[in-house]
């Protein structure tokens, strides 16, 4: 990962003006670059999981190949929370829309997982923080 960050500084000397650019070249240590990727991953997960609570909400046919998919991949990730809720049931009822409150802990967990995970890494490194 390489950041690029441009200077501008202009200095007037008797009457004339004169601008110099610099660029400065910084690249991402070893930790960062793990940080960024832990950020990705869970962002990722996050946006799986965003999509499957919407997908619930407005009731999307879970036969189409799009919904199907992202319901098989989230299953696995909100299965620790089911549960804590009681569910509602209706006998002789069609439902199209379900509101999945172990989606939305499953978000919130899971980014206080990352948060928690790239605060270590910060500690392990060793590298001076800002």
């Amino acid at each position: 990962m390489t950041e690029i960050v441009k200077e501008s500084v202009t200095t007037q000397n008797e009457g004339q003006v004169e601008a110099v650019t610099t660029e400065t070249k910084r690249e991402a240590s070893g930790f960062q670059t793990i940080e960024y990727v832990i950020y990705f991953l869970f962002g990722t997960l996050d946006m799986f999981l965003i999509f499957r609570l919407l997908l619930k909400l407005t009731g999307a046919n879970a036969s189409s190949g799009f919904v199907n998919f992202i319901y098989d991949i989230t299953k696995i990730f909100i299965l620790p929370f089911q549960g804590i809720f009681n569910g509602g049931t209706a006998q002789n009822l069609e439902t199209t829309s379900v509101f999945e409150p172990s989606v939305l802990i499953a978000l919130v967990v899971y980014a206080v997982i990352a948060w928690g995970i790239v605060k270590l890494i910060r500690i392990f490194s060793g590298e001076k923080q800002d």
